[in-house]
C-alpha cells in the first residue's frame, strides 16, 4: 500500500563455494616402488605412465644388471666434466674431438650446449672444432654474456688464429641475440658465419633431422 515502509533490501545469499579436492595419490604401489617411479618422473620428457613402465622393467632385471646401471650412473656423475678447451662433456682434460688430430684446424663451430654439438656431429658434414657456450643470452632469465663461455671463445679465436667461426645457435630470440653479440665481438679477429636454417622459428636444434642440419650447414652465410 502507498505510504507503507518497504523492507530493507537484503542480497540473496551467495551459493556455497566448493573446494576442489586434490587428486588422491596413486594407489597400488609399495613405497619403494613409488619412490622409484617418482625419480623417473623427474627426468625431462618422462610422464607418469612411462615412469611406471621403466620402474617395473628395472624390477624384472637381474640384480647384477641393476647394480651395473646404478654404478654407471654414479660414475658418469662423478667423472664427467667439461673439456678445458671447448667445454664439451668429457672425462679427460680434453674431449675426444679436441684430441682428434684428423679434425680440421682453423674452424670453430659455436653451439649452445653439448646436445647441439652431438646433433651437428650426426650430420658427418663438419670436421672442425667446437666451442660450447653453456647456454644463450637471455635477460628475461638473468643470463648475461658473463655467465657464458664467451670471453674464453674470444681468447681462443685470437690464440688459435681461427680462420672462421660458425655460429650454430637455435633460431630463437635468445639465439639471434647471442649470434649478433658474438658477431660484433669476433669480426675484428676472424670471419663470422651462421648456418642457414630450414627450421621454423623457435624450434630446438637438437630435435632436427640429419638432412635438415646438413643442408643448413652447407648453406651457411657470412654475417654482415
Amino acid at each position: 500500500m502507498a505510504g507503507e515502509a518497504r523492507p530493507p533490501f537484503s542480497p540473496r545469499p551467495a551459493a556455497p563455494r566448493f573446494t576442489a579436492l586434490a587428486p588422491a595419490p596413486l594407489s597400488g604401489f609399495t613405497r619403494p616402488l613409488a619412490r622409484l617411479i617418482d625419480q623417473f618422473e623427474r627426468l625431462p620428457g618422462i610422464g607418469p605412465r612411462t615412469a611406471q613402465r621403466l620402474a617395473l622393467h628395472l624390477l624384472r632385471q637381474p640384480e647384477e644388471q641393476i647394480r651395473a646401471f646404478a654404478e654407471a650412473l654414479l660414475a658418469a656423475r662423478s667423472q664427467v666434466g667439461q673439456c678445458r678447451r671447448c667445454f664439451h662433456l668429457s672425462a679427460e682434460p680434453l674431449c675426444d674431438i679436441c684430441r682428434n688430430t684428423e679434425r680440421q684446424t682453423g674452424q670453430i663451430c659455436v653451439v649452445a650446449d653439448s646436445r647441439d654439438l652431438l646433433a651437428m656431429e650426426r650430420t658427418r658434414e663438419y670436421r672442425g672444432g667446437y666451442h660450447v657456450l653453456g647456454g644463450l643470452i637471455s635477460p628475461m632469465e638473468g643470463v648475461g654474456p658473463e655467465g657464458l663461455h664467451i670471453q674464453t671463445l674470444v681468447e681462443r679465436v685470437d690464440q688459435e688464429n681461427a680462420s672462421e667461426v660458425i655460429l650454430a645457435l637455435t633460431p630463437s630470440v635468445e639465439g639471434d641475440t647471442t649470434s649478433l653479440y658474438l658477431a660484433r665481438l669476433l669480426k675484428p679477429f676472424t670471419i663470422v658465419s651462421r648456418i642457414a636454417y630450414g627450421l621454423p622459428m623457435g624450434s630446438e636444434l637438437e630435435y632436427a633431422d640429419e638432412v635438415t642440419l646438413a643442408r643448413a650447414f652447407e648453406g651457411r652465410r657470412r654475417m654482415d
